[in-house]
């Protein structure tokens, strides 16, 4: 109709018949209608229908995520919000009109995440102890409790219990010298020492290695050096203790083979490394062999596999027992009574545990007919370490070892690499090369995945380590630790020299393949701290690809492709200040370090080097470019992006007067010192004196960005940490400290 009224009486566009058809285009319930069937839930429900067997291995990954929540925010109201915020997305999940596996699953993961954050605020709560305040020089009564031989450093490490009323905290660890250290020092004697005692050391830069953390879980409240002769007031009870046959079986092994070769066979048969020189420990890290060093799958497989063979093919000489008996069932409790004795042996460190856990797992699922090496295995031992040692998280060597075998785990569980590594009939040849192969990949996609962690706990990683694993998995799985394990049993009649000999020789391959590996140009890869924000998408990213088996797990490429580039392209500061104020490293556009303090110690050098990204050693502020110095302090101009700056930093103990402090901060941007500078010393943008930095530890500047991180940012207040607060009134007219 031309007048414009449509048929019902409503104005239209034009006809009628096209206005009734348009108004239904935007009809309210059909636009409704063609949203749900849009975003239609449907696909996302197929699609977790198909991976139901794969939502099972995100328990542990929801539970480290509130652990890691737990970490990241420190205060306990962060922690209640976080707790109430997992709380109310369940909760809503979980009402009658969101019933969807999608919705379940959310559900789940977020109590799972409540549950592991107030998990380890438990743990913390639990273990809490009493942390010496200040250094201090005492003599005191204390009884040992662990006894950790490092060799290498000539020295014994004591972890001792201390009695009541003597004003310290119950647990401390004291450095012996190797020369006061008697045979008497046995786990469970009571000894008198005097030794002069600190509080456990928190992280001198952003990012760096935080003792205090660690000390507060292990219950140590103060660190130390014995200082003189020890005094034996009560000999160790001569009962059984494990401490000391293991101290016994080092000492026997490394007197059957000399050199490197008896340091590293000590370590695989009773875990103390104390005896590996500086120089082989630092060649195997570079090499990426280093796990071999730290016992864990590796050797524990090794011992179970060679223990349940051996019976196994033993017992299948009776035929009686083989018509009677499954035969694999008692071969495998055999290997469950090997796993449990070796990892007592070698400390039962929780390395060692995490291993001996899925060995039995392994074993059980052996004796019930049930797949064994899954995925499913992992994330059991996940959750059990998760569960009694949560702040294990955090550390290198649960994510190293679970990382590692994850991956090896997922990738051999691909349908396409299942089918190239199968068993088949071929000669000889093609199946070397396909072991090869297998071995070469394996190793590949086990330092992808272990180089970020490696670059965010030592920022550093080895480049070849694919190819030296070729050949030193191999060597230790088949050769080494078979042949030390003769040579132990044979000692017993006195036969073992043979098989000592041979078990050097291969020791010796091992270490030449370290060596050789690690000197090559390009070995190591080495890179400043990077933020934890590239590190988490990273890691997201590669549990997304392992943990599903449909096409998108490809998904996890996005973020792990993001975490990469924030990773390389993350800019390495240009000032290094230790929360002491005492050392100073300044870098260059070149990558050049110089350092403040000619007689800095080799701990502060390496560690600043390290978080720098720096391979090359420092040189001394004192020979820089650009550089004044003098005994009292030095005047450094840096370049920045449109502006130079000036730092002051002072490195003597001397009097320096008021007036001449004041004039010289006034010229410069950066001041930086050890001591307590008065208020009229004013630069014009930082003072980083004392007082500063006793409240927010050691400093990172980048000048390009403007931008400084503290330590205090990094860890955050936990009760670990000891950063003085700022007084509440007065004015401070220093520039707000910024994080990255």
């Amino acid at each position: 109709m031309r007048d414009g009224l449509s048929l019902y009486g409503t104005r239209g566009t034009g006809s009628g018949s096209i206005g009734t058809a348009l108004s239904m285009l935007f009809h309210p319930r059909q636009l409704l209608e063609l949203m749900r069937a849009k975003w239609s839930r449907e696909p996302l429900e197929r699609l977790l229908e198909r991976e139901r067997d794969q939502m099972a291995l995100w328990l542990p990954v929801a539970l480290g995520c509130g652990i890691a929540a737990w970490f990241d925010l420190a205060g306990s109201a962060w922690w209640l919000a976080f707790i109430s915020l997992c709380g109310a997305i369940a909760l809503f999940t979980a009402l009658p009109g969101q019933k969807s596996r999608a919705g379940q699953a959310l559900c789940c993961f977020c109590l799972v995440a409540a549950i592991g954050c107030g998990l380890i605020w438990f743990r913390s709560w639990q273990v809490a102890a009493p942390v010496l305040e200040r250094p201090v020089v005492t003599r005191f009564t204390a009884k040992i409790e662990r006894i950790e031989p490092v060799l290498a450093r000539d020295m014994v490490r004591l972890t001792l219990k201390t009695g009541k009323g003597q004003q310290l905290p119950p647990h401390v660890r004291v450095n012996v010298p190797l020369d006061h250290a008697g045979a008497d020092l046995q786990n469970g004697a009571l000894i008198q020492l005097r030794a002069r005692l600190m509080p456990p050391a928190m992280p001198a830069l952003p990012g760096a290695y935080d003792f205090s953390r660690r000390a507060w879980f292990q219950g140590l409240g103060a660190t130390g050096q014995a200082l003189g002769e020890i005094s034996i007031l009560r000999r160790a009870d001569p009962l059984f203790s494990l401490s000391e046959y293991r101290q016994q079986l080092s000492a026997h092994v490394q007197s059957q083979m000399t050199g490197a070769a008896g340091a590293i066979g000590a370590t695989l048969a009773s875990g103390d490394r104390g005896a590996i020189a500086e120089s082989d420990a630092e060649a195997m890290r570079r090499s990426g062999l280093a796990h071999l060093l730290s016992i864990s799958g590796l050797h524990v497989t090794a011992v179970v596999g060679a223990i349940y063979l051996m019976m196994l093919k033993a017992l299948a000489f009776f035929p009686a027992l083989v018509l009677r008996f499954r035969l694999p069932i008692f071969a495998a409790g055999c290997a469950v009574l090997a796993a449990v004795a070796y990892t007592l042996m070698t400390g039962a460190q929780v390395p060692t545990i995490r291993a001996c856990v899925a060995a039995l797992l392994v074993l059980v699922a052996l004796i019930m007919g049930r797949s064994a090496i899954t995925l499913r295995m992992v994330a059991a031992g996940a959750l059990f370490v998760l569960i009694f040692w949560p702040e294990s998280l955090v550390g290198p060597s649960f994510q190293l070892s679970f990382a590692a075998v994850t991956a090896i785990i997922a990738l051999h569980e691909h349908p396409r690499i299942k089918a190239l590594f199968a068993l088949r009939e071929e000669n000889l040849a093609r199946r070397t090369g396909r072991f090869l192969l297998s071995l070469f990949l394996t190793g590949l996609v086990v330092e992808i995945a272990l180089m970020p962690i490696a670059l965010f706990h030592f920022h550093k990683a080895g480049l070849y380590g694919a190819l030296a694993n070729i050949i030193a998995i191999p060597l230790t799985t088949f050769v080494i630790m078979p042949l030390e394990a003769l040579a132990l049993v044979l000692d017993c009649a006195g036969l073992g020299a043979p098989a000592w000999w041979l078990c050097e020789k291969a020791l010796g391959s091992l270490i030449a393949v370290a060596h050789f590996v690690s000197s090559r140009p390009g070995a190591v890869t080495l890179l400043p701290t990077m933020p934890v924000v590239a590190f988490g998408l990273v890691i997201a990213g590669g549990l997304w690809i392992c943990l599903w088996r449909e096409r998108w797990r490809y998904w996890g490429l996005m973020p792990a492709a993001v975490g990469g580039l924030l990773i390389v392209t993350t800019g390495a500061p240009d000032i290094y200040i230790t929360g002491d104020g005492r050392h100073v490293g300044i870098r260059n556009e070149q990558g050049e370090l110089a350092m403040l303090r000619p007689r800095s110690g080799d701990y502060i050098r390496s560690m600043i080097l390290e978080n720098a990204g720096v391979s090359r050693g420092a040189q001394m502020l004192d020979d820089w470019s650009g550089a004044d110095c003098n005994a009292d302090s030095c005047l450094v101009t840096l370049s920045g992006k449109d502006r130079n700056w000036t730092l002051m930093a002072t490195r003597s103990s001397h009097y320096i007067p008021a007036l001449a402090l004041s004039a010289a901060c006034r010229r410069v941007d950066i001041v930086v010192s050890d001591r307590h500078l008065p208020t009229s010393c004013e630069p014009r943008w930082l003072k980083a004196d004392r007082d500063l930095l006793s409240r927010v530890g050691g400093l990172t500047i980048n000048l390009q960005k403007q931008a400084i991180s503290t330590a205090l940012g990094w860890t955050g207040r936990h009760d670990w940490t000891r950063y003085k607060s700022r007084k509440i009134g007065g004015q401070d007219k220093r520039p707000a400290v910024k994080n990255q």
